[in-house]
């Protein structure tokens, strides 16, 4: 189970966040239990959580727990899973950014595969470390019959989502996550994808 964390303070602000550590808004709280509440109801249970470093996305998954009545799950906090690093863009308004570089070159930083902003991480080099992570940590733990939830972020989740839905740099342009997304992956002994679906959240 991917999912991304709830609303932070640079979310509402429509702040770059990157490696930035805002909290989350009381909106994200209430997202985040909102996700908890949902896989509550649909019955499901993790043997293992991963995060990131970044208490954005602890906090969402700690109140994910909380709803699940799962606070003993094991969690592993890991930098792999940190959100792409947007350098010099961070901590900037969209507006700010767009005025100081132009729309079409932020439009590109934003989106496109390959291309990184001045000082930060291309969601190729974000891939990067993702990746190798996914196949060295939850991989095996998924072929050893595990359930697994990740509580990370909009572009280390795409990173992952790229993989694992075989996309191209052409189709992840269009690709994005809300707050609070659920995306479901089962695999069979094989480690083939046999179920992927987002689970809409109830609000």
């Amino acid at each position: 189970m991917l999912v991304r964390h709830g609303e932070s303070e640079f979310n509402k602000q429509d702040r770059f966040t990157g490696l930035k550590d805002p909290p989350l808004t009381s909106n994200g709280v209430r997202e985040a239990i909102e996700v908890g509440r949902t896989l509550q109801a649909s019955g499901f249970h993790y043997d293992v959580a991963f995060t990131s470093e970044l208490k954005r996305a602890q906090q969402s998954l700690q109140l994910i727990l909380r709803e699940l009545h799962a606070r003993s799950v094991p969690v592993f906090n890991e930098a792999a899973l940190n959100e792409r690093n947007y350098g010099e863009l961070a901590g900037m308004t969209r507006d700010a950014a767009r005025a100081r570089w132009g729309e079409e070159r932020v439009a590109q930083w934003r989106r496109s595969y390959d291309v990184a902003p001045p000082g930060g991480e291309s969601l190729a080099m974000t891939a990067g470390r993702t990746l190798p992570f996914f196949d060295e940590r939850i991989r095996p733990l998924l072929s050893l019959g595990k359930r697994v939830l990740v509580v990370a972020h909009g572009n280390s989740l795409r990173s992952i989502v790229m993989s694992l839905d075989q996309l191209t740099p052409q189709q992840i342009v269009n690709v994005s996550f809300a707050t609070g997304t659920i995306l479901l992956y089962r695999f069979d002994v094989l480690g083939v994808i046999v179920e992927r679906k987002e689970i809409p959240v109830t609000r």
